[in-house]
Order: C-alpha cells, then structure tokens, then sequence
C-alpha cells in the first residue's frame, strides 16, 4: 500500500490487472483525469507507463492481489477502507488468454481461463458491492472483448469467458441500478500493447489481416481503451447501464 497521506473520505477507483497493457493504460487515463485508482495486479508494481509525469504516478496507489483468490480481493478493499479511501468505482480488466483446439482443450486451461476472466468479475463486484453502496452509487467497467459474439476457433475458454463478462454486466446493471451502481461491458477488438507489440507489428502476418479486416486497417492501442473507460466514470457514463460498448474499430461488424 502507498504511504501517501490519505485523508479520510478520499476517493479511488479500483483497478485489476493494472501493472501493464491495457489496465496500466486506464489506470494512466483516469488518473490523468484527477482521480485516484488503487492498482492490482500480482506483482504489485505500479502501472508501466513510462510517459506519466511524477504528479500523475503519485495518484496510484499500487497493491497486491491476485484476482482469482477471492480473499485476497477482499483484504485490498478491506485495506482500502480502513486507509480512509471511499471505493466509487471499479474496473475489472485482469484477464487471460489461452488457446486450443476445442477437441481435446484441456479442462484445466479452461478453468484457468474462466476463473481468471469470469469468476473474478464476480468476486471483485461482489467485494466492491458494500463498499459503492455506503458511497452513495459508482460505476463498475468490465473489460470483455468483441470476441463474446464470434465463433473464433481455438478460442473456446476465452470466446466463453467474455461472453459471460457480458452476461454478468446486464445481470448486475438491472439488480443493483437501485443502489445508484452503473456496470457496464467494454469490448475491444485487437489492440497493441507493450505486451504484443512485436506480434502486431506492420509487415508481419497478424497486422497484415487486421489490415483487411479492420476497415480504418489500424488496431487500436490501449490509450483508446483508456479514455473510453475514463469517460465512463465522467457525466458521459451518468445514464448508461448494462450495455456492451465495443471498441474495434469496426471488425466485428465488417463483411
């Protein structure tokens, strides 16, 4: 934990998987946008953003957690509390990705997959649920992808895994809208980030596919996810509930 000063009644944004690629990205975004964000990851190393002056990295408050132990989610928003932070959001962006041939897919990569991708979703909401009802409502962003409407082949877990992020999403947007609690799906398409820069790279095979496939022929980067996620937790996300928002640049609805 941070041994920042933190005055009782502060407010921070809790964010899984937030060490690098896209959760470092919207950890940069919303603190560029004055916020707090207390950023999980298993390392417990501050976001990878080499660009973020001293006055940004001194809003992260960096903590310890794997997603897929539920107590330990628990004990960071526990911990959270008891340091006099008001928890008004939570963006559950950790995630993994494995693939096989769905014939002889091995179950525990499957369980691997889901407890990681769907499982914590609903662990991290279930601890975040007390904590954004004593604040008087907040907003929960679950990172999904445009993969939960596609027949991917060897992605079975993962393809799974997302379209249940969406699941959840619409589930908790209608049961818990009465506590002032928005939850909504952010999906994106094929993004570069410094943990697949190589693979996307111009000139090599994936980024000459996504060069037909995607019709602007340019992924997006994780700073696009970053400030769609931020926004959301701005007046733009004041209304919106329950939707999966995808951010592929159009893939996933080209011909």
């Amino acid at each position: 934990m941070s041994d920042q000063a933190t005055p009782a009644g502060r407010e921070c944004i809790v964010v899984t998987g937030a060490s690098r690629g896209i959760g470092a990205a919207i950890a940069l975004a919303l603190a560029q946008e004055g916020r707090h964000v207390a950023c999980l990851s298993r390392s417990g190393a501050k976001p990878a953003c080499a660009e973020a002056p001293a006055e940004i990295a001194a809003r992260w408050l960096p903590m310890t957690a794997d997603v897929t132990q539920p107590q330990a989610l628990a004990a960071v928003f526990n911990t959270l509390k008891a340091d006099g932070w008001r928890i008004k959001g939570l963006v559950n962006n950790a995630g993994v990705h494995i693939d096989g041939a769905s014939a002889d897919f091995p179950l525990e990569h499957w369980h691997e997959v889901m407890d990681t991708n769907a499982t914590s979703v609903i662990a991290a909401c279930q601890c975040a649920y007390p904590h954004l009802v004593a604040a008087g409502g907040g907003s929960i962003v679950n990172i999904g992808s445009f993969f939960d409407k596609l027949g991917v082949k060897r992605n079975l877990a993962y393809c799974a895994s997302k379209a249940a992020v969406g699941a959840i999403t619409r589930v908790l947007a209608v049961e818990w809208a009465s506590k002032g609690i928005r939850v909504i799906d952010v999906a994106p398409g094929y993004i570069v980030t410094d943990l697949n820069a190589d693979a996307m790279a111009p000139g090599g095979p994936l980024r000459a596919y996504l060069d037909k496939r995607i019709p602007g022929k340019e992924p997006g980067t994780a700073a696009d996810v970053g400030a769609l996620v931020a926004s959301i937790f701005g007046p733009a996300g004041g209304f919106l509930s329950g939707e999966t928002i995808y951010i592929d640049g159009g893939q996933g609805i080209a011909h």
